[in-house]
Parts: C-alpha cells; sequence; structure tokens
C-alpha cells in the first residue's frame, strides 16, 4: 500500500469499509471497522497517543516487573540484530503501553514524536489499527505498514510485532519492533517481523520455564498445529503445566491441567518426545542412586518421592535394584 496524506487516507479507509467482502476476509479492513464501529475514532484526529501518569505507569511497570526483568537480554539481543536498520524495540503490557525500550539516540526524536515511548497507550482501541494494538486484539504475529494504520498520523510508521503468552496460555505482553524508515523493502521487513517471533518466543519459553522452575520442561514434538510446545512434568511424570503451544497442540484446557495426568498418556504417540522424557528420567533416578551410594530410600528422598514409587521408578526404567 502506498501512504496518502490527509483526507485522502480517511477516504480510503472508508471506501474500504463499504465493500463487506474486504472487511470479512483482511486483518486490517477488520481492524479499520473495529476502529470506527467499536472504539468511534477518527482516522484525521491528530492528537498524540495517551500517556499514562507516573502512578499509572508505576503500577503496570510493577504488575509485569518479572517477565521485563527476564526479558533484558533477550532486548538487547533483538536490538542488535534491527538497530542499525532504523528501527527501535518496544515491550508492552497486555494493555498496549510500552513498559521498556530499546533505540538509537539519533533517532529518539522521531520515535517520541510518534510515541513510540514508555508510558504511552498503544492499544487498538486507543489509537485504531497498530502493530501493538491489533496484535493484541488479534492475538498473533502480525506487521501493519505505514498506511494499514487507521490513524492518518501514524501512516509513516512500519510496525512488526509478536503477542508474548504467560505459562496459562494467556496473553501477557507483546515484543515490537517499529521503524519511521520508508526504504526498508517488503524482504526487510519480513526478516525483522521473524526476528521479532523469535525473540518473543523466548522470552514466553524462560518465563513458562521460570514459572515451573521446580519441574522437569519437555519440549514436545512439532506437529501440524505448530512448534515450540512446552510440558511441565512433576517428580511423579505428572504434566502440571503446559504452554499455549502445547495446549494448542493437543487441546489441553485449564480444567484438564488442574488434574494432573501422566506425561506418557500425552507422549506415548511420539517415540521421539517418549524417549527424550525416558531418558531425563533415568537419568535423574540414576544420578540420585549414585549420590546415595545405591541406598533406595535415600535416593527416594533425594527425589522427594516414596520408596515405593522409586521401586516402580526402578522397575518401569528397567533399572536394577542395588544390593
Amino acid at each position: 500500500m502506498i501512504a496518502t496524506p490527509g483526507g485522502h487516507h480517511a477516504e480510503r479507509i472508508f471506501s474500504t469499509l463499504r465493500n463487506q467482502a474486504a472487511t470479512a476476509q483482511s486483518v486490517v479492513a477488520a481492524s479499520w471497522s473495529r476502529s470506527i464501529s467499536k472504539y468511534g475514532l477518527d482516522p484525521e484526529h491528530a492528537r498524540p497517543p495517551q500517556r499514562l501518569t507516573r502512578g499509572e505507569f508505576n503500577a503496570a511497570y510493577e504488575q509485569l516487573e518479572p517477565l521485563v526483568r527476564l526479558a533484558q537480554g533477550t532486548l538487547d539481543r533483538l536490538f542488535q540484530t534491527v538497530g542499525d536498520a532504523g528501527c527501535c524495540v518496544l515491550l508492552t503490557d497486555r494493555d498496549g503501553v510500552p513498559l521498556d525500550r530499546r533505540g538509537c539516540p539519533g533517532d529518539d526524536d522521531d520515535f517520541r514524536s510518534y510515541g513510540l515511548w514508555t508510558g504511552m497507550v498503544w492499544s487498538e482501541a486507543s489509537e485504531g489499527t497498530n502493530g501493538v494494538g491489533t496484535c493484541l486484539a488479534e492475538g498473533r504475529a502480525l506487521t501493519i505498514q505505514r498506511d494499514q494504520h487507521f490513524m492518518t498520523r501514524n501512516i509513516g510508521l512500519s510496525c512488526s510485532v509478536a503477542p508474548i503468552f504467560d505459562a496459562g496460555g494467556r496473553i501477557i505482553a507483546a515484543l515490537d519492533v517499529s521503524t519511521c524508515r520508508s526504504d526498508l523493502t517488503a524482504p526487510v521487513l519480513k526478516v525483522v517481523a521473524a526476528a521479532a517471533v523469535e525473540a518473543a518466543q523466548k522470552i514466553e519459553a524462560r518465563n513458562f520455564r521460570e514459572t515451573f522452575c521446580d519441574a522437569r520442561i519437555v519440549l514436545c514434538p512439532e506437529t501440524g498445529r505448530g512448534s515450540g510446545g512446552l510440558l511441565a512434568v512433576d517428580r511423579e511424570d505428572l504434566v502440571i503445566g503446559a504452554n499455549r503451544a502445547a495446549r494448542l497442540a493437543y487441546g489441553l484446557t485449564d480444567e484438564r491441567l488442574a488434574h494432573p495426568f501422566p506425561a506418557g498418556d500425552l507422549l506415548n504417540g511420539s517415540s521421539a518426545a517418549g524417549e527424550d522424557l525416558l531418558a531425563a528420567e533415568r537419568g535423574a533416578v540414576q544420578r540420585a542412586l549414585s549420590r546415595t551410594q545405591g541406598n533406595v530410600s535415600a535416593a527416594a528422598r533425594l527425589l522427594g518421592i516414596s520408596r515405593a514409587t522409586m521401586h516402580r521408578k526402578l522397575s518401569r526404567l528397567g533399572i536394577a535394584r542395588p544390593h
């Protein structure tokens, strides 16, 4: 799409929305429709994005601080990848408020003028169609390029955004890479978008591991529903947690996970995942026996399980009982 100034942009939006088929088939058109009919926004409104008060920002930051903290290294590496292309990196909360940011000092004035700064509100309800807000509304990674934005004053931006889901599969944040350069080609923007998705997945995976820090984390095999599935398995080989990808792959719900069940019930159909799980379990048992000089009762205590459970594990894993 070629950016058009002023009223021409608004005219194009209204013209597109008169075609109901376009609204049904296009993510951008559907978002434009929400911007007008649901949120009552005007594409020619020139006001800057809403800014939180200091107290509101501090409250929002405090709520997501653990995620912001563990994301620092990933944000640094992502910015090292995209910063030279004139991009800034924003980590937002689920309401579309940037809580942390990376950018080159030479580009700061431009990004600040657009409102791509911490404490600003980039929800779809506030700004209409935009990378952060529409990503959060749709629950998926996407790029909103220049005049795909709803507000005329935002059509100089291209924003690639990926959602970040918490350990329960709910959207908790978004990772945005934005540029106000007009010379970035479509292939370059695709690379930027892929980098944003990869970084978001890394943050999400680390947050899942932190949430289930006392459990064994099992990487699920790739399925038709995608890759990146993680299961949290306790010492009794019961599934106690699953990230969004695993939930989608295996049809897991909060209700199912509220009652831990054997990991084998999910993984027996996948030899690779099943073998990985057995190998990890066998290694844990053998290490416990080694540390206790073969004392089964002491090894069971070390693993946090009963002696009877330990004997069942020895039989199932084919480990000879020490004499």
